[in-house]
């Protein structure tokens, strides 16, 4: 079990990406484990998905907290405690800090319904509804300073129909989410990413 790389997941709502990365590692598709699920949000669902499948969780909520800098120290401790190599956020709404970028220095990842760097912000799935764009997708990248500007590791496309709605938009790129993330973090797992710059390389199959 020690060669296997050891994640924490931040949450704050649904949890369907969580889901989809246990369901990966339950099947043997995915050669990590779940150390810890952290949500800002006591009543978030994420939370009761990791319990059914005895995750350790925690409520760290930011309200108790002077700032964003202090939040992050304590969740850069509470990752630490449990032995985190990977930082997985969610569905995480906060913005993270320099201070927990800075604990797990190229090893935060993040999700982002938008083909990047179109989009990026709330609501992607609303912009490119009113932009009118013929396909959208979503983005799995590091995380840095800004605001879904991290290096990009994997991307998936789906089609913009003339009939879409914000919902079923979301529901198509979704089925593309729970694909890509755990493909990615399976990617870090193995050791073959390396940031040069704005650019990931991914390194061949062994």
């Amino acid at each position: 079990m020690t060669d296997l790389l050891t994640i924490g997941v931040l949450v704050s709502g649904n949890g369907s990406n969580l889901q989809a990365i246990i369901d990966r590692i339950e099947d043997g598709t995915l050669p990590a484990r779940i150390a810890c699920v952290i949500s800002n949000k006591a009543d978030a669902n994420a939370l009761e998905r990791a319990k059914r499948h005895g995750i350790p969780t925690h409520f760290l909520d930011h309200r108790a907290h002077a700032g964003r800098e202090s939040y992050d120290a304590a969740l850069a401790e509470l990752l630490r405690s449990h032995g985190v190599r990977l930082v997985v956020l969610a569905g995480f709404m906060r913005i993270v800090t320099p201070i927990l970028l800075g604990a797990f220095p190229h090893a935060v990842l993040n999700i982002h319904p938008a083909l990047l760097p179109a989009f990026p912000g709330l609501h992607a799935q609303q912009q490119a509804l009113q932009y009118g764009v013929k396909v959208s997708g979503c983005t799995v990248h590091f995380v840095d300073e800004g605001t879904d500007t991290g290096p990009i590791i994997i991307q998936a496309v789906v089609p913009v129909l003339d009939n879409d709605t914000e919902e079923t938009l979301s529901a198509r790129i979704q089925k593309e989410e729970h694909r890509i993330y755990p493909d990615a973090i399976h990617l870090f797992a193995k050791d073959r990413l390396t940031v040069e710059g704005r650019k990931v390389i991914v390194a061949p199959a062994p």
